[in-house]
């Protein structure tokens, strides 16, 4: 039999975060918990779950991948026509938590979010898998189906209106990017008591500052 959820736990031991260990920048320091999460070979190392709200404080979370970091912003992509990109217009406002459990750890983006322009678009699409080009156009994302048989349909059909030429991004995808006013980097460690450190950008001063949070 089971043991109950609330007996579930686990006693992290799996490393410490200092001071010292932080890169003097949070997109340095985020760029390599990735890479070592990589090196781990963890599942979708990438994978952030994405938080939004609309204008009447309804949230919603969802995994997407993160396709770049730095000194700007974590940046995905998306279809615009979603409910994700709905709010994200509405309030322009969201969090981004990178769960890597393998390691024990987690990093937490919190900011504003901005479109990209056409021509970042535009070069991470030519690097898409074609089926992946495919199913952007097909996929009314967000919107209620009939049936898993819709889909293909619809798939076909670009798939046929494309048929033997580039797929070009569609005018209702592309990308946006979270742009951080706070970035925390969490280390589980033993007895409950882990390790949480945070970059916050000072607007007053114009720079970051690095404070520990109480676990």
């Amino acid at each position: 039999m089971n043991a109950p959820i609330a007996d579930l736990r686990v006693d992290y031991r799996a490393g410490e975060l200092e001071l010292d260990d932080l890169a003097s920048t949070w997109h340095e320091q985020l760029a390599t918990w990735l890479g070592q999460a990589r090196e781990a070979e963890l599942p979708d190392p990438n994978a952030m779950v994405l938080a939004t709200v609309d204008d009447e404080y309804r949230v919603t979370s969802r995994t997407v991948l993160a396709k770049d970091i730095d000194d700007r912003g974590v940046t995905f992509f998306t279809n615009y026509t979603s409910e994700k990109s709905h709010q994200l217009r509405q309030t322009r406002q969201a969090s981004a938590t990178f769960p890597w459990y393998g390691l024990q750890r987690q990093a937490t983006v919190i900011g504003t979010v901005e479109l990209l322009g056409k021509e970042e678009t535009a070069e991470y699409w030519s690097g898409r898998p074609r089926t992946s080009q495919l199913g952007a156009w097909a996929s009314p994302q967000s919107a209620t189906v009939r049936d898993r048989q819709v889909l293909e349909d619809l798939y076909t059909t670009v798939e046929s209106r494309f048929d033997g030429q580039d797929v070009p991004p569609p005018p209702h995808w592309g990308g946006w990017r979270l742009l951080p006013t706070h970035v925390e980097f969490w280390q589980g460690r033993t007895s409950r008591l882990h390790d949480r450190l945070r970059f916050r950008f000072n607007p007053a001063r114009g720079d970051w500052v690095v404070e520990r949070l109480a676990p």
